[in-house]
């Protein structure tokens, strides 16, 4: 089953419930099969939807292991669209919660998604998260925002 979104908006709110509801398909059918993705997490870089499908199994298999739920906020969102191309720039706040809805934890990371579309439908070609860095410590800031 192939997923058409037919604006930026549904592929980001896709992106958005697809974590909330841990569904690893549904959450890849936002992504281009070609996906380049520089995650702040572990990784360099990951290459490709087989990749990419393996690190999110293991996010979302984490979280269910946890027994949280992963709510996220898109702030500060930027979106310049052509007629084929979509540059996306936010800052999103990933809050773990338990099932009564109480924040555990939470992160902000800086986002950058370039999208495509092919077929008139929408896809995240490449994706960039990044996280500032305390220049005396060397540690990622996690809450600047």
């Amino acid at each position: 089953m192939t997923t058409k979104f037919g604006d930026v908006q549904e592929v980001l709110e896709n992106y958005k419930s697809a974590i909330y509801e841990k569904d690893v398909e549904r959450f890849l059918s936002s992504y281009a099969s070609d996906i380049h993705i520089y995650d702040c997490w572990e990784k360099w870089e990951s290459i490709g939807i087989s990749n990419w499908r393996e690190m999110v199994k293991e996010w979302f298999n984490g979280l269910t292991e946890e027994g949280v739920l992963l709510k996220i906020d898109f702030n500060d969102l930027v979106v310049e669209e052509s007629s084929n191309m979509a540059f996306v720039r936010c800052a999103i706040k990933f809050a773990a919660q338990n099932e009564s809805g109480e924040i555990l934890r939470q992160t902000t990371n800086r986002f950058t998604f370039c999208l495509r579309r092919v077929n008139e439908s929408w896809s995240i070609l490449h994706e960039h998260s990044s996280l500032p860095i305390n220049i005396g410590t060397g540690k990622g800031i996690f809450n600047l925002k």
